[in-house]
Formats: C-alpha cells, sequence, structure tokens
C-alpha cells in the first residue's frame, strides 16, 4: 500500500508541476566531453543562449517569469545521456529539454521522454529516426534531418542518367541515415549509385576505403562523384590528396563548421548544400545573430550556432502561445507552430514534428584573407521543394 501511496504522490507532482512553476526550466543536455563534436555542442549551446536573449527581448523572462538553464555533460554517451535526462525531468523539474549533438545518443533518450511525458526538443542531432516510427509525440526536432540534407544535395548535383555516384559515410546512425536518404532522392532520377563505404565514427586512416571508391567509380561511362556524409572528421582532405580528378572523379559533400571549411579550399567549384552559412539567409534574425556575434566573439556565427538560436525562439514561441505550460497544452501550441530563426520561418509538422526549413545550395569559392572556403549561395532551396517523409504519424 506504502508503495501504491509513493507512486500516487509522484505521478501527481509531475502531472501538477508545469502547472505550478515558477520559472521555465529548460535543460540542455549536450555532450560537452569525449568526442571531435564538442564544438557542435558549445556553439548550439552559444546559439541558445542568444536566442532566448533575442526572443525575450533581453529579459530572459517569460509571461514574467525567469528563464532558468539546467546544463548536463552526457559525455556522447547514451546510458549517462539517459540518466541525465530522467534527472533533468524528475529532480530538476524541467518543462522541456534540449539535446543532443550525436544521433545516436539522442536515439537513446526518446523513450525517457514519453516515459516522464515531456517535450524533448532535438537540437543539433540530425538522423530521421528521431523523428522516426521509434519516436513519440513528445519529441520535437528543430535540427534538419538526413533527407532535407540529402533531398537538398541531390538537387545540387541535378542528377539524371549519366550521374554515377559513390557514398562515404559514417557506421552509425548519423551516415547510415544519410545515406538511405540520398538513395531516396535519387529514385526517379535515373542516376546510378554504385558504391556505399562505411568508416567507423573517428576514422583517420581512409587509404582502403579511397581506393575501393575510386575501383567502383573510375571506370564508370558518365559523370562521376563521390559523396561525403560525416561528421567531426576531415575526409575531404585524404580524398582530394589522392587525386580523384585523375579519373575524372569529382567530390560533393554538405556544408560544415567554419574550421572544416577550411579543407574544401582543396576543391574549389565544388557544388553541394548546405543548413547555414552566415552569409546565405536574408532576414532580421540572421542580421541580429551575425552582428552580435561578431561584436561578442570577433568571428561570425557558425553551423550549430543558428541551430541552437532557432530552438531557443521554438521554446519562447511555445511558452508565449501556450495557455499554461502543462505537457499537452505545449503540444497543442506546437503542432503546426510556424517561428523565425535565422534561417528564416520553420514549421513544426504536426504529423511528426519535425520542423521544415530553407536548404540552400552552394558552390565552393576560395578568396584570399578568408581562412576558409566559402560556401557561396547558388539558391534558397524551399522546404516545399524537399519532399520529405512522414516519420511518426503523431495524429493517429
Amino acid at each position: 500500500m506504502k508503495t501504491i501511496l509513493a507512486a500516487l504522490a509522484i505521478s501527481t507532482a509531475l502531472s501538477g508541476a508545469a502547472f505550478a512553476q515558477d520559472a521555465a526550466r529548460i535543460a540542455l543536455l549536450h555532450g560537452l566531453s569525449g568526442s571531435p563534436l564538442e564544438a557542435y555542442s558549445k556553439q548550439t549551446h552559444t546559439g541558445f543562449e542568444m536566442g532566448l536573449e533575442y526572443a525575450t527581448n533581453g529579459t530572459m523572462e517569460v509571461k514574467g517569469k525567469p528563464i532558468e538553464l539546467i546544463i548536463k555533460d552526457t559525455q556522447f554517451k547514451p546510458d549517462i545521456a539517459r540518466a541525465l535526462l530522467a534527472e533533468a525531468y524528475g529532480d530538476d523539474d524541467a518543462l522541456i529539454a534540449v539535446g543532443d549533438t550525436s544521433s545516436g545518443v539522442a536515439l537513446s533518450m526518446l523513450p525517457v521522454a514519453e516515459e516522464y511525458e515531456r517535450i524533448l526538443l532535438v537540437e543539433p542531432a540530425v538522423a530521421d529516426g528521431l523523428t522516426g516510427p521509434d519516436s513519440n509525440r513528445y519529441v520535437f526536432k528543430t535540427s534538419r534531418n538526413s533527407s532535407m540534407d540529402m533531398q537538398a544535395q541531390a538537387l545540387a548535383l541535378a542528377p539524371d542518367e549519366n550521374l554515377y555516384v559513390a557514398t562515404l559515410a559514417q557506421d552509425y546512425a548519423f551516415g547510415r541515415d544519410g545515406v538511405a536518404a540520398f538513395k531516396s532522392a535519387l529514385e526517379g532520377t535515373g542516376a546510378n549509385l554504385v558504391a556505399e563505404e562505411y568508416v567507423p565514427q573517428q576514422t583517420t586512416d581512409f587509404t582502403a576505403t579511397i581506393e575501393r571508391l575510386f575501383n567502383a567509380l573510375k571506370d564508370q561511362p558518365g559523370r562521376k562523384v563521390i559523396m561525403i556524409y560525416v561528421a567531426g572528421i576531415d575526409a575531404m582532405t585524404p580524398l582530394a590528396s589522392a587525386d580523384p580528378g585523375r579519373f575524372e572523379i569529382e567530390l560533393s559533400t554538405g556544408g560544415n563548421i567554419l574550421p572544416a571549411l577550411a579543407a574544401y579550399k582543396q576543391v574549389p567549384g565544388m557544388e553541394g548544400a548546405i543548413y547555414y552559412y552566415y552569409e546565405a539567409p536574408d532576414n532580421e534574425v540572421n542580421d541580429w545573430l551575425v552582428e552580435e556575434h561578431m561584436a561578442r566573439f570577433g568571428t561570425p556565427p557558425d553551423f550549430f550556432t543558428a541551430g541552437g538560436m532557432a530552438s531557443a525562439m521554438a521554446i519562447v514561441k511555445a511558452l508565449e502561445t501556450a495557455p499554461d505550460w502543462e505537457t499537452e497544452t505545449l503540444i497543442e501550441a506546437m503542432e503546426g507552430m510556424s517561428f523565425e530563426t535565422p534561417k528564416g520561418t520553420m514549421t513544426f509538422r504536426p504529423e511528426d514534428h519535425q520542423a521544415l526549413q530553407a536548404m540552400y545550395h552552394f558552390k565552393i569559392k576560395v578568396e584570399d584573407g578568408v581562412d576558409w572556403a566559402i560556401p557561396e549561395l547558388v539558391r534558397v532551396i524551399e522546404p516545399d521543394e524537399m519532399d520529405i517523409p512522414v516519420g511518426r504519424n503523431n495524429q493517429e
């Protein structure tokens, strides 16, 4: 009987906690140690704090209640991430949690959100599966997904029956979901996918992989492209250094953070699609972000800074819009909600809670005095140009 009463007491406390809160407690759960992806997490945190500042006009309050940030380091380990998320919802009474950087870690966190019946806003992890069949109605996602990356990448490559492609990706959720999405994007175009190579997440030796990729492409009759889809490692340098041009093989990839774009100087003229580059969007939010980031840090905002800001602006819009802060009320407010970001307007698709958003077709330009290669804008790829599969139908 005592056990039953205790369980009822906990359930009652959890169900009423959101309504009774005297502050908007938001937990940021990202890997801050233990991986090359740490830089992504730190950019996300910077962007998130700047987003809160912008969205609240500097007050850091919503409806007269202060915003409290709870920051936790998942160490890029699924078991630690799950425990910390449970702690954030239970002990810290967080209304909403934001995370993780790694797709594999973020996937492990989804059941915890469902168990505690609290919202998990995924940023910046990318894998399609994060809003897929194994997700749940408490999960929203401001980061782009693999299908957006690959639909935009395919549009940038202008695929037809003359195109022969081999892919290089990392052997975990991000890489495999990305290649699956790329194959889907090529369907019906006539393009030929001739090889798929997957490497461990922190690979440094690409010798054997490059040989297999070159062998798969070198004797093909048409346009030959290696499409690279990796995160946190430099695959561009070893591939470019191996001189694919001797076999008339081109390289193509998506965008990346500014330090990684330095490697793109080896491939001037390369085309691809990017999630964000600070010179690409044309809107007031991005103007503010670029100006303020330059003033505070002496550098432009980077790839994941924009994503962090977008997630913060989504949360503030939801908290301002919802009549109360009960989870069900917040979900109702967020489904179909449009909100402004450095990339322009995003909209949470009601069916699976993925934020639909623009992407950017670029062509690499090398400019003296700039430390990185410039992904010069070719054109904006609007959300309705991309056929993004619905992951999980939350309306059923």
